[in-house]
């Protein structure tokens, strides 16, 4: 086994980012090519930064924040988090008392880690599922979370959607969305209404995907919840602090739908070249995707065999090492998704031609073939 434990993912993703600090430190950024899709930025005006203090930064960029995030979430108000793990945290401590249950479907199981372990934390009951005969609420029901965009981009239905979240209102459960990067995937390429003004109580988006802000989470909604969960948030210091919230106003102003659309044409002609190169390569809003069980088909071991998540996780490596392609299984958090993600809207896609991308691919597939029976290099790859 290559990797045992959430303990190895850390050494994994600390390996990836000592690569980046070394490379960075020889190179110029340019060297660098980020197609995750979270890349974010901080995109801070010089006048902002006197103001970057314990209580005059909020006293201005708080009410700015209400202002941008009202445009691009809706809702009677707004709240910032220092992650959106933490705003999904702060709510389910806000609004689920031990042993009620928090009821979660989603276009695809499984669900992203912070919601389950939120509801761990809380000492209440946690139910997830992606079949609507499966959606039923008890009376332990206390909160309802609709995932609109998974991990790896599959969005709800919109009939879904409202079917989920009329069932809920009728039994009095607020609905929380975490649109993580749904709501702009869903709403800009998908032409799906903002998730509250589908009738939802809260919803919650990272401001570092697909846009270009610092990783933090912005959260709207009905003003009585906002506030619980804004108190339970400073309870426990899971909101956003002033430089965070300047750079989320910031993106908030800079955000460009009309990125992500111009994207979509580059996406299915590299989507076309790159099926030559592999089988099971699939589209996705932004660009294209590679999951774990398409590696496993396409990489077969002469010896000892590897698990998905191990392929997934070496290939990302590779191509971060070899081809300084940045992708989620490489730099992401443990419990992060494995499958490769290569998002064409990104600000380094580019600067890159798509046979240079389709180049990466085909040889980091080829050096992945060629070592994944070999533990001494894996072990190198993934962890110095």
């Amino acid at each position: 086994m290559l990797i045992c434990s959430s303990l190895d993912e850390v050494k994994r993703r600390e390996s990836a980012l000592r690569f980046i600090a070394n490379l960075l430190k020889g190179k110029e950024r340019s060297s660098l090519y980020d197609l995750s899709g979270l890349a974010g930025g901080f995109p801070v005006k010089e006048s902002d930064l006197p103001l970057l203090e314990t209580y005059s930064g909020p006293a201005i960029f708080s009410t700015h924040l209400q202002e941008e995030g009202k445009k691009h979430l809706g809702g009677d108000k707004v709240a910032a988090f220092n992650r959106t793990s933490a705003a999904i945290l702060a709510t389910i401590l806000a609004l689920v008392k031990p042993g009620e249950e928090v009821l979660h479907y989603l276009p695809e199981l499984p669900s992203h880690p912070a919601i389950p372990r939120s509801v761990k934390l809380q000492g209440a009951t946690y139910r997830e599922t992606d079949n609507l005969q499966d959606f039923k609420l008890t009376p332990k029901t206390s909160l309802v979370v609709i995932t609109g965009s998974t991990m790896d981009h599959r969005v709800l239905p919109l009939e879904d959607f409202h079917r989920i979240i009329n069932i809920s209102q009728e039994q009095q459960v607020p609905v929380l969305v975490d649109d993580a990067s749904g709501a702009r995937i869903r709403t800009v390429i998908y032409q799906q209404p903002r998730a509250l003004d589908m009738g939802a109580d809260l919803v919650v988006t990272s401001t570092d995907k697909l846009m270009n802000g610092p990783r933090a989470g912005l959260m709207a909604g009905k003003t009585p919840l906002i506030n619980i969960i804004t108190e339970k948030a400073q309870q426990f210091g899971l909101e956003a602090q002033p430089p965070v919230i300047a750079g989320i106003v910031r993106a908030l102003e800079d955000f460009t739908p009309q990125n992500l659309l111009n994207s979509l044409e580059r996406r299915d002609h590299v989507y076309t070249l790159l099926l030559e190169v592999m089988g099971g390569v699939e589209k996705t809003p932004t660009g294209f995707m590679i999951s774990a069980a398409t590696l496993q088909k396409e990489i077969t071991p002469e010896g000892e065999e590897r698990s998905p998540r191990e392929l997934a996780t070496l290939m990302a490596m590779v191509l971060l090492k070899e081809h300084h392609l940045v992708t989620i299984p490489a730099v992401g958090m443990p419990g992060v998704s494995t499958t490769i993600r290569l998002d064409l809207s990104a600000a380094d896609a580019r600067r890159l031609d798509d046979s240079q991308i389709i180049n990466a691919i085909r040889e980091s597939l080829g050096r992945v073939k060629e070592i994944a029976d070999d533990a001494e290099t894996c072990l190198s790859i993934l962890y110095e």
